[in-house]
């Protein structure tokens, strides 16, 4: 079978090339790309295969669910704290426990900071050189690249001094022979476009961006003690607050809380003058891409919401950032989601290294069965340890197939901005709007790689400004005199029914994130997490409906298939959190990282 087209409406033909790139570099986990272009080099068709098994659910089994956060937390090193959180909820829901008011407040900061700092960290450090060619700075005129950076930015660090250093620390890594951190990509590939000054411009603020991530995620360490992986607690959160005492051992008090202000302002500084600015200039020279990769973003996109305004209140007269489901792209009717209703998610396992006892009906979380069967389809080529090329007929992915009412969707920050301003969410729309007029892009843009990377960078400044506001709800309730930041009356677990069924739904940076929990005899009966990868980079489903990742590479030009830039271009878009892992390296030196094509 070359062609064929899937019931969400894409044309799939995989008569042409084979392109393989395994590993899939620059993201969180293991991740294999798989497609086929035609004589032009357009890609016709893609496979997205997840190349790990996590096992939470099935580490959880039999355990305390109080202690759940701290073990789903470690699903992910790099957005830490937006798995507890779901767990945390997830087993405040099933036991109906209330949280205080500055929980919520010291909750909505970390995860504003999360999202902040995440976002950040994915434009300059895992996206940016899909588009920034680094050796090209190296021809770059320092004073030219001074004089662009005041025209788009009051940033300080702008003199042409400054750019020189830069520029000098870079050509000495070339010249060593040894790119550190810059090795192993497609320098002077003709997909890129951007002028050696606004090359140079882009990687000194990576360098610096590189500086300032880890001061934002201090807010983490200041309410829960650490960063990566926080401390959380079942009932609010684990650290008192002692505004008068700035001696206090062990409190939260108002040096911890200036320092959090002072933060809060350097995100915002940081954000506004380098990174939207950033991301504007590097924009205006890849307007191309505002019709390129849109997948599943023109069609389907959901948001479970996130940012409760009131403790408690998980619902969109709370949200910050609203709930909602688009399909077919009408952005003129807004759906409902119910994470509970066992109709709207449910996951499949027909193209899955899993199995169900019927493997053409899907399972809501609540009574999902995560049960390995690695096999591998009649049609693939290779071994067990070491696949040549995945055969999508069969099985071909760790990861599972989460749908909607049926529907294959696309979640994240594009998603969030979409249902936002499908809501009619004022803030939202400004930031769109205004982005749009000033790259004169219309509305489908959006519908894009580039839509997707934009709407990344508004977020994250909408996430920078939003902190300074939860910060002074926070103050003005302490000045109330409500210090209370835990509510710990259903802890003993004498006081739990025997058989309750929760569930922790909001958005992590990469999108909506369901943590569902079944506690029976006090005990862990069955966990199911549904993480934002899932829904993008899942398989196919029964129906033969493909997912976003796979969606938004179709219709691809590629400049060269040997440097499948293009191909990163739209993965890295999604920001990627296949599963906990950082190690990517063999003890014997192998080579890990290659491009095929047949």
């Amino acid at each position: 079978m070359a062609s064929v087209s899937t019931p969400n409406g894409f044309d799939l033909d995989t008569s042409g090339q084979r392109i393989v790139v395994d590993p899939i570099c620059r993201i969180e986990g293991h991740l294999r790309i798989e497609v086929n272009v035609d004589e032009n080099n357009v890609i016709r068709n893609a496979v997205s295969t997840g190349n790990m098994w996590r096992g939470l659910e099935v580490i959880l089994q039999g355990r305390d669910p109080r202690d759940a956060w701290a073990f789903t937390e470690r699903i992910c090193g790099v957005c830490t704290g937006v798995h507890a959180l779901q767990s945390v909820r997830a087993v405040e829901d099933a036991l109906k426990i209330d949280i205080p008011a500055n929980a919520n407040h010291i909750r909505n900061l970390m995860m504003l900071a999360q999202f902040t700092q995440d976002h950040i960290v994915h434009f300059y450090h895992l996206h940016a050189l899909d588009w920034v060619d680094v050796v090209s700075a190296l021809s770059a005129d320092p004073k030219a690249t001074s004089d662009l950076q005041q025209s788009i930015s009051p940033w300080p660090n702008s003199s042409p001094g400054y750019f020189s250093n830069v520029q000098n620390k870079l050509r000495r890594f070339v010249e060593s022979g040894q790119l550190g951190i810059f090795a192993n990509a497609y320098w002077g590939s003709p997909a890129y476009k951007l002028p050696p000054e606004a090359n140079l411009m882009a990687t000194t603020h990576y360098l610096e961006a590189l500086d300032f991530q880890k001061e934002i995620v201090k807010i983490h360490t200041i309410f829960g003690g650490r960063n990566p992986h926080p401390n959380w607690v079942v009932g609010g959160m684990p650290c008192s607050i002692n505004v008068d005492d700035t001696g206090a051992v062990g409190a939260v008090n108002m040096v911890w809380l200036n320092m959090v202000k002072d933060i809060i302002e350097q995100s915002i500084a940081f954000t506004d003058q380098v990174y939207l600015p950033d991301l504007k200039a590097i924009a205006s020279f890849y307007k191309d891409w505002g019709a390129i990769g849109g997948g599943l973003s023109g069609k389907n996109v959901m948001s479970y919401g996130e940012f409760p305004a009131y403790a408690n209140n998980y619902t969109n007269e709370s949200w910050m950032l609203p709930q909602g489901a688009i399909l077919n792209g009408d952005l003129g009717t807004v759906h409902d989601v119910d994470v509970r209703d066992p109709d709207q998610v449910q996951e499949f396992v027909a193209h899955s290294w899993y199995q169900y006892s019927d493997e053409n009906v899907g399972l809501h979380p609540w009574d999902g069965v995560t049960e390995p069967k690695f096999e591998l389809g009649p049609n693939t080529k290779g071994t067990k340890t070491n696949i040549e090329n995945i055969d999508e007929g069969g099985k071909y992915s760790w990861l599972k197939a989460p749908r909607w009412r049926g529907n294959a969707m696309e979640v994240g920050p594009l998603a969030r901005y979409l249902v936002a301003y499908a809501r009619g969410r004022e803030d939202i729309q400004a930031q769109v709007n205004g982005l749009l007029e000033e790259l004169s892009l219309p509305i489908t843009a959006l519908f894009s790689t580039l839509g997707r990377t934009a709407a990344r960078g508004l977020e994250a400044s909408w996430a920078a400004h939003k902190m300074r506001d939860v910060y002074g709800e926070l103050m003005d309730n302490l000045k109330r005199g409500d210090t209370a930041t835990a509510n710990m009356d259903k802890f003993d677990p004498s006081t739990w029914e025997a058989d309750v069924k929760g569930v922790g739904f909001g958005e992590a940076p990469r999108g909506s994130l369901g943590h569902w929990v079944h506690i029976k005899d006090t005990k862990i009966k069955n966990y199911q997490c549904v993480v934002p990868t899932t829904w993008n980079a899942s398989p196919r489903d029964p129906a033969g409906n493909i997912g976003a990742y796979e969606a938004a590479l179709l219709g691809t030009p590629m400049a060269n298939p040997e440097q499948p830039l293009e191909i990163l271009r739209t993965i890295h878009s999604f920001d990627p959190c296949v599963a906990c892992s950082t190690h990517v390296m063999s003890n014997d030196g192998r080579e890990l990282s290659t491009v095929k094509v047949r």
